[in-house]
């Protein structure tokens, strides 16, 4: 199993920052693991809401079904997936309120047949890269939009 995390303060408001993470067409902009939607996504995220998408990690891609599990306006998003290869993984994004912005947190767990080991440990270094990318892009973004 590998486990990613990261917390950074963004400038963006919570509220700009909600708005950003659970609008599937910004996911692309932002998620640096989500390549594309291989299905049309929910225009509306609920609990039970289905999503297709292909993801990369370590340059290779993978079809994930997510389903999202928790969702908690304007805190918290939680998505569980399975892959090709009996991959299976955990997001959760979290904002609050921090001094003039927002303090976002995205937690990842990866677990299957291949992910152990030598891999588990690429997987987890080469997620932890792509989220301090997706911080970035997620608070430009977000203070962008606005």
């Amino acid at each position: 199993m590998g486990h990613i995390e990261a917390t950074r303060h963004l400038d963006a408001t919570p509220d700009a920052i909600w708005a950003t993470v659970s609008d599937t067409s910004t996911w692309d902009k932002w998620f640096s693991i989500h390549e594309k939607w291989m299905e049309e996504p929910p225009t509306q995220l609920a609990e039970g809401s289905k999503l297709v998408a292909k993801i990369v990690m370590l340059g290779m891609a993978n079809k994930i079904e997510w389903t999202v599990t928790q969702i908690d306006p304007p805190r918290s998003l939680s998505l569980t997936g399975t892959g090709l290869a009996g991959v299976k993984c955990d997001f959760t994004f979290t904002v609050e309120p921090e001094d003039d912005g927002s303090k976002f947190t995205v937690a990842g767990d990866f677990e299957g047949a291949l992910i152990k080991g030598a891999l588990a440990k690429a997987v987890e270094k080469d997620g932890a890269s792509q989220l301090d990318k997706s911080l970035d892009q997620l608070s430009a973004l977000a203070a962008a939009t606005a």
